[in-house]
């Protein structure tokens, strides 16, 4: 298979690079700085240079053409203003899903958050909360699209930490949690679930949050 990764550069997305070309598919990660090309190559893909934030359909397109799933797996980053929040984290969704469509890519992974819709509660700081909102309004343009085999992954707060290859992972509805929750999970785990998910189909159309666990991933999947 060819997996387009927006973001393939982020710490997700270079171990879901390794873990994907090391059983023999293809990957192509879009980054925004040419300083990271070497990595995404050390992890076993290509990159293609795009700025999500100020390309046009037609680019991000070109760089799906003939894939058999695109992920959208980048971020503002931590420390963004508002604005930024909003162009990466909701407008740079919206694009790839344009270009997805555009190229024929029906198969669409999105790496969102456990706590979306919980911007309001207590305890959420501001910048996180415009973080949240900003992916709340992608995940609401994500459930419009018929046109796509939509995937969205939850996970909860990522860490660097070696994977164990086992997670709890529940479904999620698309109003999100009532409450905010601060569970952790591997990247690396994160990583092999979607895979996981890519392998699956069937979970097209659904939501899925995952946290650690003691559950085998493939287990948790079924």
């Amino acid at each position: 298979m060819k997996i387009v990764i927006a973001g393939g550069h982020g710490k997700v997305a270079l171990r879901l690079t390794r873990l994907l070309t090391d059983r023999g598919d293809s990957v192509v990660g879009i980054v925004r700085n040419p300083r990271h090309v070497g990595d995404v190559g050390k992890a076993g893909g290509e990159a293609v240079v795009l700025d999500l934030e100020r390309a046009t359909v037609d680019e991000v397109a070109l760089a799906l053409a003939g894939a058999d799933a695109a992920v959208f797996s980048a971020g503002s980053g931590s420390s963004a203003t508002s604005a930024r929040r909003d162009t990466m984290d909701r407008a740079a969704v919206v694009l790839v899903m344009d270009a997805a469509e555009k190229a024929g890519v029906r198969r669409f992974l999105h790496v969102s958050s456990i706590n979306v819709g919980c911007a309001d509660d207590r305890g959420i700081s501001d910048g996180y909360a415009v973080y949240l909102r900003a992916k709340r309004a992608a995940e609401e343009h994500i459930f419009t699209r018929d046109r796509l085999d939509w995937t969205v992954l939850r996970p909860g707060v990522l860490t660097d930490g070696q994977g164990d290859g086992t997670v709890e992972l529940t479904a999620g509805n698309k109003v999100g949690p009532k409450r905010a929750r601060f569970d952790e999970v591997a990247r690396e785990d994160v990583a092999a679930v979607l895979v996981a998910l890519i392998d699956r189909p069937d979970t097209a159309g659904r939501i899925y949050v995952v946290v650690g666990g003691e559950t085998p991933i493939e287990e948790a999947i079924r």
